[in-house]
């Protein structure tokens, strides 16, 4: 299977979805408990991914194999990695939870979801990103959160739990309070950024606004009549991680050399980032063909505010506005109650 083949068909169903992902039906019924002696040290990692730039570090660590050259470090040699595109956080989500996959790529508050869903057996392995997110609109009459009506639709990668979710949700509490989320949730619909993008742009299937991050937000707002509504960092108060990698305990306690080896690798990844911002715009063009220039794009990951770290930022905020919005039961009070602890050195948050 080759990397980024996979496209996910929203109309259809997640197993549907899995199989043009190249995964069996068989690993699609599997448990997320899977056998740790058969899977110690695996020799294939299984990832599914997707589309955005806050995800960039891990698509450095595909372009250029850092995964497989920490691990052969660690004294894994010949460990196949197989990335599979995957354009919403649900089916990521099932596939983890299938056993189709061993690893997610998404935005952090769906790890958390994950986290709450199964009482801890899938936590955060390492993040990858912490952008800024914008709301924005092609509707002229909407100019803040209150303008929105019913008409309106919002489209998002996953509704109601997901990373811009929660920002809207944190946005709606703190402006109406809790009683106004079930009305905005209803506002939403689930579409991978770049359909969102397009439906958007050429206004489908109803969809009057869009939650995203860079580049599509950057794309949109060049667009005429498109405007911003609202900006995650200020109703964060700072960078909210919308790029994390997250697994099971199970495969986690099983694969120590692989988690590390993944984990050096985001870490390298990050570091090249920061020292070559062009090289960085480049391979990630070369992963994803988005309608950018490496230059616009070089210039974009430069801008203030444009966090790549392998440390979670403000999840806990956002863990507790889920636990205050019912979504999960657990009622944390540290960041590293859903992290492995290969991360817990890192100032997180």
């Amino acid at each position: 299977m080759r990397s980024g083949d996979t496209k996910t068909d929203r109309c259809g169903s997640t197993r549907r979805t899995l199989l043009r992902a190249g995964l069996s039906a068989a690993a699609f019924g599997a448990p997320l408990i899977r056998s740790g002696a058969a899977r110690a040290e695996a020799g294939e990692l299984r990832i599914a991914k997707q589309p955005g730039l806050s995800y960039l570090p891990a698509v450095i660590a595909e372009k250029l194999g850092l995964v497989e050259k920490h691990a052969k470090a660690a004294g894994i040699d010949n460990l196949r990695v197989t990335w599979t595109r995957l354009t919403n956080g649900g089916a990521s989500n099932d596939a983890l939870l299938s056993g189709g996959v061993d690893m997610v790529i998404s935005g952090g508050p769906n790890m958390l979801i994950m986290w709450g869903k199964t009482s801890g057996r899938v936590k955060g392995v390492v993040a990858t990103g912490a952008l800024p997110m914008k709301l924005v609109t092609n509707n002229p009459n909407v100019k803040a959160l209150a303008d929105f009506g019913p008409a309106d639709r919002i489209a998002v990668p996953t509704i109601r739990v997901g990373t811009q979710p929660v920002v809207l949700g944190i946005a709606v509490e703190k402006e109406f309070g809790a009683g106004a989320l079930e009305k905005f949730n209803a506002m939403t619909v689930g579409m991978g950024h770049p359909d969102a993008m397009i439906a958007l742009q050429n206004k489908n299937n109803g969809v009057t606004a869009h939650f995203s991050q860079p580049p599509y937000q950057d794309q949109e707002l060049a667009m005429s009549g498109v405007h911003e509504v609202l900006d995650s960092v200020a109703v964060m108060g700072g960078p909210l991680t919308n790029g994390c990698v997250y697994s099971t305990t199970t495969f986690h306690d099983a694969n120590p050399k692989v988690i590390a080896a993944f984990v050096g690798a985001i870490k390298e990844a990050i570091a090249l980032i920061d020292t070559d911002k062009p090289a960085a715009a480049r391979i990630y063009l070369e992963v994803n063909k988005e309608s950018i220039s490496a230059d616009a794009l070089a210039a974009l990951i430069a801008r203030p505010g444009m966090v790549f770290s392998a440390a979670p930022q403000n999840l806990l905020p956002a863990a507790q506005f889920f636990s205050r919005a019912g979504y999960i039961k657990q009622k944390p009070t540290s960041w590293k109650e859903f992290f492995f602890d290969e991360v817990h050195d890192l100032p997180g948050s």
